[in-house]
């Protein structure tokens, strides 16, 4: 599985050591920076590059950071095909896949610690979308939503 990360200068040293820690357990990373620190930096230049690669497939699934994971969430949600949500615990980074196929996973690198995004890490790239029809009916939906909003560009 190939998972792409992006941050800003709020969430650039959670990215750093999550990275870390999904390389050390066989994950294929795309990092899509921010690659230094930087304070001036704004998390739209990173998280939109990662959320057209999310919703175009050339990573499987995104994480991205910003100061509280809010502003992350924003720009994910506006591209097609993105599936993002501010993750706080456990249960969410889960369930958010496998019932509503989420694909990208928003954290705040100012508000939770390392151990805690350890775990909502795991969490979201180890659960798998079950498919079933209730949640098939409810995607539906959600893209034909996204269908009537977005519009296509060329």
């Amino acid at each position: 599985m190939v998972i792409g990360l992006a941050a800003d200068h709020g969430g650039y040293k959670l990215k750093e050591e999550i990275c870390e820690w999904l390389e050390d357990s066989g994950f294929a990373i795309k990092d899509f920076g921010a690659l230094i620190y930087d304070a001036k930096d704004d998390y739209p230049d990173f998280v939109a590059p990662l959320a057209r690669a999310v919703a175009s497939g050339e990573v499987v699934r995104g994480i991205a950071i910003c100061g509280s994971g809010v502003g992350a969430a924003i720009v994910a949600n506006k591209v097609q095909g993105v599936r993002a949500a501010l993750i706080t615990e456990t249960y969410s980074a889960r369930q958010g896949v496998e019932h509503d196929d989420l694909n990208m996973m928003c954290l705040g690198g100012r508000v939770i610690g390392p151990e805690l995004a350890r775990e909502l890490v795991n969490a979201f790239v180890a659960a798998q979308y079950s498919g079933e029809e209730r949640h098939e009916r409810r995607l539906d939906k959600l893209k034909q939503l996204e269908k009537d909003n977005f519009k296509e560009t060329d």
